[in-house]
């Protein structure tokens, strides 16, 4: 028989199921640590409030860890699918628990409808964070089909009556957005094949009014680089829930009897205060659970990467002098985007021909590459090897690799097509040009990008294929890794579009955004954090004139904007005045002194100058040191100093505050007290620095101030 109850612990969290049954087990607590001693039938009394409701079932279903539908749960199902017309409703029973501290694997069936799920579970020790997905076989004689299988439910308090959303487009990822929860259903769906720029597979919920440093709160990430779905359902007499899986086109998975369908993962945090609190959990499980050991490994270089100084026009003369005037600013990797193969002057054509254009590079790349590594740096290539222009010579000798639908159109997207990953001959194909590119070439680097969406998501055959094109694109990138470990890669989808914990699984990096306007990479960057660690979230110094919005920032906003990322540079290096140059060394300078600070510290988000504002923080593991980017958008008038609060200190220790130059310097007319901000004269105590008892304040929009606080 199984146990009635299971727990799990870890960090300072319990997650407790009710597993008495029959049925699919309850999640009856899920907060902060329960003492070792408590009775769990008692803790489940205490919780039922047992009160009756007229014009409904005398026994009505509990909220379960995946809600079964068609037996009187009249709220959002977990499982939804049928065989013919039949096994539409199902009562699983459990029939088995494997357990351990911190894991489990809850075995169930429903011989009536045939089928059996396994329910897998894990709570991970240090960031506290649960990690769940289903796996669903037939057992019966028929064809199966399944139309949707939540990756898991989850039942939240009625108090949590708040949602934060992720939407956004290309150029504005990760915009966050509130929702106000009550009865009925939010449904927020993604069909575009990839992650998508303008619904995130993730969101936060939490009582009214929750922020960064306050509010008991609740996220959730589905680690899915194709297409989702995000339910928050409440019932009347259910309470309420929020589930994410895949989402399946019609038709997409009939399972034979025999055959299983596995969702991905769905990993989950609660934090007890606020958003900083929890995206340190996120932050921390992604770094010791899902990102490659190389990211960890060793320091994250400088980047420069060629787009936005050269677009397609590639001269050899005009790249050598970009390589010298990176490697003399302090670059330690130089990335060749877009345009090295033949007939790529334009998006219009060169997809898909993989060979580099002997009319733009003669000698082929290695001239290039020599000149960057002789100044000691590393080379990075441009590659989009799920796609395919019209006009290429791999499109005219077989027009039958892509996906599409018999005898219907094929839209083009940025004048382009998507190879159809799920042929065998397709996969091998492009895996024989990339192993042979980079055994050729001494490449470390890889900007994978994936510029439209899947539209149609057909295999040629009529049948969707959203699903398979997915798997195929890990087990391709899968295999890229094995035969060179060594190269890292970056996942680019026309900036954001593809960011996810399933593919970071395989990957070094996150294009965050096309978008390199420092204003609007505040904003970005911001939401992206609230699930990625600052060390994978590419962030570049881009132009001063903005290619994207067209707005002009100075050079100090633009590289201070991209420190709190994985930093780099990504335009005409010719441009930069001998003061914008001096500077530009000075902030890649101090991004190498403290990127370990940056990319290994608990990232906080903060509020400065009011609503004028925004700070980051960064605060080493051990409490010894911390970086904070005050950021001035938009200054009062007349402008004045604000309460800072810096949390996460020891706050029994004393910190000294010095304002970093070259920045402090130019705040000389507005800072009576310059001397003692440069001196190191100001020490305070971190129960102080937390409680405000700091003012600071920025006289100029789009401006930033850098504070370096040190444990005495």
């Amino acid at each position: 028989m199984p146990q009635s109850f299971v727990r799990l612990d870890g960090a300072d969290c319990s997650f407790l199921l009710d597993c008495r049954g029959p049925g699919i087990p309850l999640l009856l607590y899920w907060g902060a640590a329960l003492p070792a001693n408590i009775d769990p039938s008692v803790l489940a009394t205490a919780t039922r409030s047992g009160l009756r409701q007229n014009a409904t079932l005398d026994q009505p279903p509990p909220l379960s860890l995946l809600p079964e539908g068609g037996l009187g749960f009249f709220g959002a199902p977990g499982l939804e699918g049928h065989r013919g017309q039949g096994d539409w409703a199902t009562a699983f029973v459990l029939q088995g628990i494997e357990a351990d501290e911190r894991q489990l694997h809850l075995q169930l069936a429903d011989p009536v409808a045939g089928l059996r799920l396994d329910l897998e579970i894990k709570l991970h020790e240090v960031s506290g964070v649960i990690s769940r997905r289903v796996t669903l076989t037939n057992e019966g004689t028929g064809a199966y089909s399944l139309n949707w299988l939540a990756a898991a439910a989850f039942v939240l308090p009625d108090n949590a009556d708040e949602a934060m959303l992720l939407h956004g487009a290309w150029s504005a990822e990760f915009t966050t957005r509130r929702v106000a929860l009550g009865a009925g259903q939010i449904t927020q769906e993604n069909r575009r094949g990839r992650t998508s720029h303008t619904d995130f597979p993730g969101c936060v919920i939490g009582r009214h009014g929750f922020d960064d440093m306050h509010g008991i709160v609740y996220g959730f990430h589905l680690a899915w680089s194709g297409n989702h779905r995000l339910v928050i359902d409440q019932q009347a007499d259910a309470g309420r829930q929020v589930q994410l899986g895949e989402l399946l086109l019609p038709g997409e998975i009939v399972l034979s009897a025999g055959e299983s369908y596995q969702s991905p993962w769905l990993h989950a945090a609660w934090s007890p205060s606020g958003l900083n609190d929890l995206s340190q959990r996120f932050h921390g499980f992604l770094r010791d659970v899902v990102l490659p050991p190389s990211v960890a490994a060793r320091p994250r270089p400088v980047h420069y990467n060629s787009w936005e100084a050269i677009y397609f026009d590639h001269s050899e003369e005009k790249l050598f002098a970009l390589v010298e005037q990176a490697a003399a600013l302090g670059v330690e990797r130089f990335v060749l985007d877009d345009g090295w193969f033949p007939g790529r002057t334009s998006a219009e054509a060169g997809l898909g021909d993989w060979q580099v254009d002997p009319a733009k590079y003669p000698e082929g790349l290695d001239p290039l590459i020599a000149k960057v590594k002789s100044l000691d740096m590393e080379f990075g290539l441009w590659v989009e090897p799920e796609m395919i222009n019209p006009n290429s010579d791999l499109h005219r000798s077989h027009p039958d690799w892509v996906l599409h639908l018999p005898e219907r159109d094929r839209p083009t997207g940025r004048h382009q097509l998507v190879l159809d990953l799920t042929r065998q001959a397709v996969a091998d194909h492009i895996f024989t040009w990339l192993d042979q590119l980079l055994s050729d070439h001494d490449i470390a680097y890889l900007k994978w990008d994936h510029n439209r969406d899947l539209a149609p998501a057909g295999d040629g055959e009529g049948r969707p294929a959203a699903r398979r094109q997915t798997l195929a694109f890990y087990a391709l990138l899968d295999r890229l890794r094995a035969a060179h470990p060594t190269v890292e890669i970056e996942s680019c989808a026309s900036g954001g579009g593809r960011a996810d914990y399933g593919v970071l699984r395989r990957t070094e990096r996150i294009w965050t955004s096309d978008n390199n306007d420092a204003l609007a990479r505040q904003t970005i960057q911001r939401g992206a954090s609230l699930f990625f660690p600052p060390e994978i979230l590419g962030a570049h110094v881009g132009p001063a004139a903005s290619h994207t919005a067209g707005r002009r920032f100075s050079i100090d906003f633009r590289a201070g904007t991209a420190l709190f990322g994985h930093f780099g540079l990504e335009f005409d290096l010719a441009e930069l005045s001998a003061d914008e140059t001096a500077s530009l060394k000075n902030w890649i300078a101090t991004y190498k002194r403290f990127r370990p600070l940056l990319h290994g510290g608990r990232l906080y988000r903060l509020p400065f100058m009011s609503s004028k504002g925004q700070a980051w923080l960064s605060v080493a593991p051990d409490r010894s040191a911390a970086l904070a980017a005050l950021v001035c958008v938009d200054p009062p008038l007349p402008p004045r100093p604000s309460p800072l609060s810096l949390p996460g200190l020891d706050p029994e220790a004393d910190y000294r505050v010095t304002l970093l130059p070259p920045l402090a310097e130019r705040l000389a007319d507005h800072l009576a007290n310059l001397d003692a901000w440069l001196g190191g004269k100001i020490v305070l105590s971190g129960r102080l620095l937390a409680a405000g008892g700091m003012t600071f304040g920025l006289p100029r929009p789009q401006s930033i101030a850098l504070l370096h606080l040190e444990k005495v």
